[in-house]
């Protein structure tokens, strides 16, 4: 399994909103400048999320995007299956019942599945919260000019 960039940036983008909870409704540009991501793209992005209801958006001159829900709502395999579709490892997972030709004698299925099972707990048991709480005790915040 590979993230793509609208994987990895929905997850930027996501916690710059919830680094700046309290901040309101914070407008596409002020992320992208944070971010160092295109206006144009994290718009892309916002169409995914506003579809999954994670998100709060407000028109007009004081609009922007909020986070929905508090961060540590929100989980990494959340997210990652809005932006990427699916985080299985092959193809014959996708579908449930698996409808695979060689379901009843593949050797291999066991592995695929115990794959996913992990990477599924690991994703879904880290948080927006969980994730800034860990970049916040690293220090990566405190610097001297």
């Amino acid at each position: 399994m590979k993230i793509s960039t609208k994987g990895r940036y929905s997850l930027r983008m996501l916690l710059d909103l919830a680094e700046h909870k309290d901040d309101g409704f914070i407008a596409l540009k002020d992320i992208a400048e944070r971010q160092g991501i295109s206006k144009k793209y994290l718009e892309q992005i916002v169409t995914l999320l506003n579809r999954s209801d994670i998100l709060r958006t407000n028109r007009g001159n004081q609009g922007g995007y909020m986070l929905a829900r508090v961060p540590h709502q929100y989980t990494v395999g959340e997210v990652l299956r809005i932006t990427e579709g699916s985080l299985n490892s092959v193809a014959c997972l996708e579908d449930d019942p698996n409808r695979c030709d060689r379901v009843s004698f593949c050797k291999t299925l066991s592995v695929w599945q115990g794959l996913d099972k992990v990477v599924a707990d690991y994703l879904d048991n880290i948080t927006l919260q969980d994730i800034l709480d860990s970049y916040l005790s690293a220090g990566a915040d405190d610097y001297c000019i």
